[in-house]
């Protein structure tokens, strides 16, 4: 929990950075949002950095075996960690300082999410790469970092953080109705919004999880078999045949859409689909996975106390002309990207941690029952000063 001098946070709106690196590893975005914690006043221009080949190399390496490297103690893995620690600061720095050149607003405050390599709630530990510490001395600004841990300590699964923003961002576009927000980014995630309920912790406000795959398991089988590491505007699913058995035949996927949220995934937890798929066509492959992604996020409506009256897609997946015919198809009524609303589906992630540090700093919650299953709503994070 943050709780820093008055002079830092006040009582009106301020600009914050926020700073978001997912697990497809592409990059870090940066965003700019003017916020009080509970209203949207402004939104600010953001950054793309992307990462170099020899950062996201031990970055892999390290996502490819957690286990290990989170007890390893011989000095050549030390060495890796404090590598990719210090690359995932360096690179988080050099999206801010892209940013802030463009610009004449200067943040009071920045989100710092880190790079995550691990999420295994069911062991309750997650793990982001990146020291807050560091990053607040390159930036010589305060940084609210660390987001994950408290929600944690108390019950939750850490896991998704973005639905008090989507609340806000709700009320901001006007909606009176229910609407999902959906992120497609490695892990594809889904949050419930009531727009109506004064506070993003009431009780039936918002109800969030994460669906299933988004892009991981495309990507990889894009890797493995394709020539580029992604299905460019889904060109290769769209000449390819969805094999429905594929789809619908794996108890693991089957399993885990019956769950009852809270519910949250590691990038690779459906990992075992490719070696269901991998007798199948570059496309054919490709199209089931693409399937196997509309599904899931359709198949969420099972666990929501009425169905969303439109749903908004943000993350990578909104790009991708394959996944959303499929989730009109699965869907039947209106499936469009956060552009259709007014907003910027690129920032939408990192906005959303510029919004979680002014309210981490306001002591406000950041998590609820209905969004990680945490005992209780709760903030968190941690602050560091230069």
């Amino acid at each position: 929990m943050v709780k820093p001098g008055v002079e830092l946070v006040g009582e009106g709106a301020i600009w914050a950075l926020g700073l978001m690196s997912g697990t497809s590893l592409d990059g870090v975005d940066a965003a700019l949002l003017k916020t009080d914690g509970i209203t949207i006043e402004a939104f600010g221009p953001g950054a793309e950095a992307p990462y170099r080949s020899a950062e996201t190399a031990v970055i892999e390496l390290i996502m490819e075996s957690p286990g290990w490297y989170r007890t390893a103690d011989d000095e050549g893995a030390i060495y890796q960690l404090a590598q990719a620690s210090d690359d995932v600061v360096a690179l988080h720095a050099r999206a801010v300082a892209d940013l802030l050149s463009r610009t004449e607003i200067t943040p009071d405050l920045v989100g710092f999410h880190g790079q995550t390599v691990a999420h295994a709630p069911e062991e309750a530990w997650t793990w982001q790469l990146g020291d807050g510490a560091a990053l607040a001395r390159a930036l010589n600004r305060p940084v609210v970092w660390d987001f994950r841990t408290s929600d944690m300590v108390h019950g939750g699964e850490g896991a998704p953080l973005a639905p008090f923003y989507h609340w806000a961002l709700a009320r901001h576009i006007g909606m009176t109705a229910p609407v999902a927000f959906v992120n497609i980014g490695g892990v594809a995630n889904v949050t419930w919004v009531d727009p109506t309920a004064e506070r993003p912790e009431a009780e039936d406000a918002l109800l969030a999880f994460d669906t299933g795959p988004g892009n991981a398991l495309l990507n990889d089988w894009m890797a493995r078999r394709g020539d580029a590491p992604i299905d460019r505007d889904g060109a290769v699913a769209a000449a390819g045949a969805v094999d429905w058995m594929s789809v619908h035949g794996s108890n693991f996927a089957s399993a885990y859409l019956a769950r009852t949220p809270p519910k949250s995934l590691d990038r690779n937890s459906f990992a075992q689909m490719l070696e269901i798929v991998k007798d199948l066509s570059l496309q054919d492959g490709a199209a089931t996975l693409t399937a196997l992604t509309a599904a899931c996020i359709a198949g969420s409506t099972r666990h929501m106390p009425r169905p969303p009256s439109r749903w908004l897609i943000c993350g990578g997946g909104r790009k991708n002309p394959a996944m959303m015919a499929m989730l009109a198809e699965e869907l039947q009524v209106p499936v469009d990207p956060v552009e259709a609303v007014g907003l910027d589906g690129d920032l939408l992630e990192a906005q959303a941690f510029a919004y979680l540090a002014v309210r981490a700093a306001r002591d406000l919650p950041l998590s609820a029952p209905g969004t990680t299953g945490c005992g209780r709503a709760v903030t968190g994070g941690r602050l560091s000063y230069p």
